[in-house]
């Protein structure tokens, strides 16, 4: 699994006009389930995004997670984060899982954060949303659960 985080004032998803999620201070989280994926990569990056220490202290420093804070997660399935741009023009999504696939670990991430006692807010799987947020910082993360940036 693939994940662009991002610490958030404020952050809501829409389809067809109508918001279906939202969140105040938090993360928001573009998700991107790889064809290799296992419930053991959704636990690994749930863990991560709960307990990431991106939030400041008193001191300024990035020292707190976003369940240290009592903020929220928008959790964003995005396929194209498993895109490969190295070659062409245009992106190759081989290593995307099918949608089969992918639903249940987005939905099992969603389930993981929620069992920490954070609000989770999510989109809807395979919608074409949109999704406006105010970024914090700016500060954004990539996480990938093979570890391999």
């Amino acid at each position: 699994m693939r994940a662009v985080i991002q610490r958030v004032a404020e952050a809501k998803v829409e389809v067809e006009g109508r918001v279906i999620g939202a969140v105040g201070q938090g993360l928001l989280v573009y998700l991107g389930v790889g064809k290799d994926d296992t419930p053991a990569d959704a636990e690994f990056l749930a863990d991560k995004l709960v307990n990431l220490r991106i939030f400041p202290d008193e001191a300024g420093k990035m020292n707190r997670s976003v369940l240290e804070i009592g903020g929220g997660i928008l959790l964003i399935s995005n396929f194209t984060l498993q895109g490969d741009c190295r070659k062409g023009r245009r992106p190759g999504f081989d290593a995307a899982a099918d949608p089969q696939m992918a639903e249940p670990l987005y939905e099992k991430v969603a389930d993981l954060i929620a069992r920490s006692d954070l609000p989770v807010a999510k989109g809807s799987f395979g919608a074409h949303m949109h999704v406006t947020s105010t970024n914090d910082g700016p500060v954004t993360f990539l996480l990938d659960s093979k570890r391999l940036f």
